[in-house]
Order: structure tokens, then C-alpha cells, then sequence
């Protein structure tokens, strides 16, 4: 019923940039929390950033200065600026929606960067 769309992702080369966008379509009323987490294989996926209905922020300390989550309430959007792009930031990376007491999952799109 609540459906997200992830684009943006792809191979890029250390110190590059890219931008991930994630639409939420469907039943959907309030949007509270909205983030970006990503996950390599074998390991557990990870929070990335996030950003709440508020506007406020919190980011993983490995990124820090280098991304940059925001969202455009009136299309259901959340975007991550990646700068400064690094081999360790290679991970499929998830979008995550928060409705109510519901979450949801994107179907997640692949960043590589190569040194």
C-alpha cells in the first residue's frame, strides 16, 4: 500500500559525489521519520542519516560533514547529498519511512566507488 522508489545510485570515484532520491507513493497520511541506511554483505544495515518531520537531523559519525539528508514534504521526498565520496562508502544503501507506527523499506540501489 505505501510504496518507495530509490534512484540515483552508481559507480563513482573516490572524492565524487552523488545524490540518492527516495519517492513515497501510495496510502500515506504523516510521514514522521524518513532516512537512508545501507548495508554491505554479511553485515547488519546501519544507519546512514536521518531526518525528521521537524527538519532535525542526526547522521552516522562516518559521514559526517560529507552527506547531507533532506526532504521535500509536499512530494513525500528524501534525498541524500553524498560529497566526498569514499571505497568504504561502497554498500547497497535503503531508503526507510517511518508512517505512524509502520516502517517501510526501499528496495535499495547500489553505490560503488572505486579508489
Amino acid at each position: 500500500q505505501v510504496q518507495l522508489v530509490e534512484s540515483g545510485g552508481g559507480l563513482v570515484q573516490a572524492g565524487g559525489s552523488l545524490r540518492l532520491s527516495c519517492a513515497a507513493s501510495g496510502r500515506i497520511f504523516v510521514i514522521s521519520d524518513m532516512g537512508w541506511y545501507r548495508q554491505a554483505p554479511g553485515k547488519q544495515r546501519e544507519l546512514v542519516a536521518q531526518i525528521s518531520r521537524g527538519g532535525s537531523t542526526n547522521y552516522a559519525d562516518s559521514v559526517k560533514g560529507r552527506f547531507t539528508i533532506s526532504r521535500d514534504k509536499g512530494k513525500n521526498t528524501v534525498y541524500l547529498q553524498m560529497n566526498s565520496l569514499k571505497p568504504e562508502d561502497t554498500d547497497v544503501y535503503y531508503c526507510n519511512v517511518l508512517l505512524g507506527n509502520d516502517n517501510y523499506w526501499g528496495q535499495g540501489t547500489q553505490v560503488t566507488v572505486s579508489s
